[in-house]
């Protein structure tokens, strides 16, 4: 593997276990190119996930990437990766813009608590990957709203899964306002659990809506495409189903499949697909 190539695929495989070993079924050439999408993505959050926060060094990385973009030499392999996938696939620069739009509110704003707040966080964080990996994947237009469907839907979920996380860092994403709790931190919804339990089984009940709506675009991806999608898109409704039996329980851990689980979905997914 090229060095260029090795920087990405060592990026992207320590921010990702359930994407990343989903997309190992892509054929070589596709995973390259997720591997150049998904180390820019990853490094960029990187910046805004950091305690403390990077505000710096993220604009720095965004306007070394605009440079970039224009022509400028950078020598950095994260932005060289992306910007030559950029071209090769036909990329809008407005999703990309979009991206960077959702990353830095994260350094600018901690509380997402309604729908239409949520949305607008995940459009830039999530929606836009999913318009990213159609041009990967060489995909009719008509695939483009269930890839951003697919996008929200898995982004919802990871909000779900990442509560306990989200509250460290000082963080809200889910709609709070649909309920009577005042916030998802630990202590006010353990006083309240019932009404945590209902939020939870109604923001679960609208990432499946999201999550059928974005298998009805399956029929839109090649075979040899849709395994590692496919795959994906399955891990993700079992992190829900997990959280479903019991919603405390991202209070006490992190929920995600293990390495053998995806692996033995993709096999499965192989001999049905």
């Amino acid at each position: 593997m090229a060095d260029l190539q090795q920087v990405h695929y060592e990026t992207f495989k320590s921010g990702s276990k359930t994407y990343y070993n989903s997309s190992r079924f892509f054929p070589s050439d596709v995973r390259r190119d997720v591997y150049l999408l998904y180390g820019f993505v990853r490094v960029a959050d990187n910046f805004v996930d950091r305690v403390p926060q990077d505000a710096a060094g993220f604009e720095s990385f965004t306007d070394a990437y605009r440079r970039a973009l224009s022509g400028e030499t950078i020598n950095d392999p994260i932005i060289d990766g992306y910007v030559d996938l950029t071209r090769r696939k036909n990329f809008e620069s407005d999703w990309t813009e979009a991206f960077l739009h959702s990353m830095r509110l994260d350094l600018v704003k901690s509380r997402h608590a309604t729908l239409p707040e949520s949305l607008e966080y995940i459009y830039g964080s999530a929606e836009v990957i999913g318009l990213f990996m159609a041009r990967i994947m060489d995909l009719p237009e008509q695939a483009y709203e269930s890839a951003m469907m697919l996008g929200r839907a898995m982004q919802y979920i990871n909000f779900i899964r990442d509560i306990a996380e989200d509250n460290k860092l000082g963080r809200l994403y889910l709609p709070v306002s649909e309920s009577s709790l005042s916030s998802l931190d630990e202590a006010e919804v353990r006083a309240h659990p019932e009404e945590f339990r209902d939020f939870i089984a109604k923001q679960l009940d609208r990432y499946m809506v999201w999550q059928s709506e974005a298998e009805r675009g399956y029929r839109y991806i090649p075979k040899r495409y849709r395994v590692p999608i496919k795959t994906a898109g399955d891990m993700y409704k079992w992190t829900g189903h997990e959280i479903a039996e019991n919603p405390f329980v991202v209070f006490d851990k992190k929920i995600k499949p293990r390495k053998a689980r995806i692996v033995l979905a993709g096999l499965m997914n192989m001999l049905t697909a």
